[in-house]
């Protein structure tokens, strides 16, 4: 469209001029979508030239000010709209919680799995002194025994990056409360909002930048710079190619390590969206009162009268 040329002179002007341009460009893509997802059907194989532009927008999109505007539009409209009509919000909100914790409650089995697999690494190299573990029905995957004890990382991470949200909506973070636990109730929710806008999302977005540009540099080359412009990227993409990251720590460890990449980016999308969520449910109980907290929350029934005490605790 151009306005961010013409009024990006001041910067009341470049703000309003990538609100405007924003709508544009979300409904663009969503008209165009071959010009950024093309590449998709060729995921680590050769490329033809329309396919590497469109992963140099992709790569370009993901972390741009372009891509900031259009989320932060969608954003105020639906809070707008939440305004308005409050059961509209509430259902936000049960929808990010809901995802959340169907997301950590499957991720935590990663736990259950990494326990499990160490007592047949240990049982496998001490008992029958194999050098290599098989698994697998009618096609077998078969790896060295270092590999499977380096691939026990890959389990924590999902705990981490895909539990963090999950953790966040039960309650089970450890926090300090100084000054929260003497204040009123609606001073409580007024926190909560604060602490959402101005410390968690603008968390999550650090985390979302860092992380969408180290991702790519361990997937294709030439590596692309956070500071590179779409032109600059899409002269380079001539030379683009798959270069996905199979180096491990050792000759014969686990050597995929780009998924650590992609959970970190994973768990600033889910902490973001829960920062959102908890903005909402912070502002829905200020509204309605003490009667409404804890409202169509989904939290995990411990069964233990003493780990429920300690929950609440926490």
């Amino acid at each position: 469209m151009g306005l961010v040329e013409s009024w990006g002179g001041s910067a009341i002007g470049w703000f309003f001029a990538n609100m405007i341009e924003a709508y544009y460009n979300f409904f663009y893509a969503i008209f165009n979508p071959g010009l950024w997802l093309s590449w998709v059907t060729s995921i680590n194989a050769p490329m033809d030239d329309a396919q590497k532009e469109a992963l140099a927008r992709f790569m370009y999109y993901g972390a741009s000010v372009e891509f900031f505007f259009v989320t932060f539009n969608i954003f105020l409209i639906v809070t707008a709209v939440g305004l308005v009509r409050n059961s509209f919000m509430w259902g936000c909100v049960r929808g990010l919680e809901g995802f959340a914790n169907v997301v950590g409650r499957v991720a935590a089995w990663a736990g259950l799995l990494m326990v499990l697999q160490q007592i047949v690494i240990i049982f496998m190299q001490r008992v029958f002194a194999v050098a290599e573990i098989g698994i697998g029905f009618g096609t077998t995957f078969t790896k060295d025994v270092s590999w499977w004890s380096e691939e026990l990382k890959l389990y924590n991470a999902m705990i981490v990056c895909l539990c963090a949200a999950y953790t966040f909506v039960q309650g089970g973070h450890v926090r300090v409360d100084l000054v929260y636990s003497a204040i009123s109730y609606r001073a409580k929710r007024v926190v909560d909002m604060f602490g959402s806008l101005i410390f968690m999302i603008p968390g999550t977005l650090v985390i979302w930048l860092y992380g969408w540009f180290f991702l790519w540099r361990h997937l294709v080359v030439p590596n692309p710079a956070a500071s590179s412009s779409l032109d600059r990227l899409l002269t380079q993409s001539r030379a683009l190619r798959w270069n996905i990251e199979t180096i491990g720590f050792s000759p014969n460890g686990f050597n995929a390590y780009f998924l650590f990449k992609v959970l970190l980016v994973v768990f600033a999308l889910m902490l973001l969206l829960q920062a959102v969520a908890f903005f909402y449910r912070s502002y829905l109980e200020w509204k309605e009162g003490e009667e409404s907290e804890g409202k169509y929350l989904d939290k995990d029934v411990l069964g233990d009268p003493t780990a429920e005490k300690v929950a609440q605790i926490h």
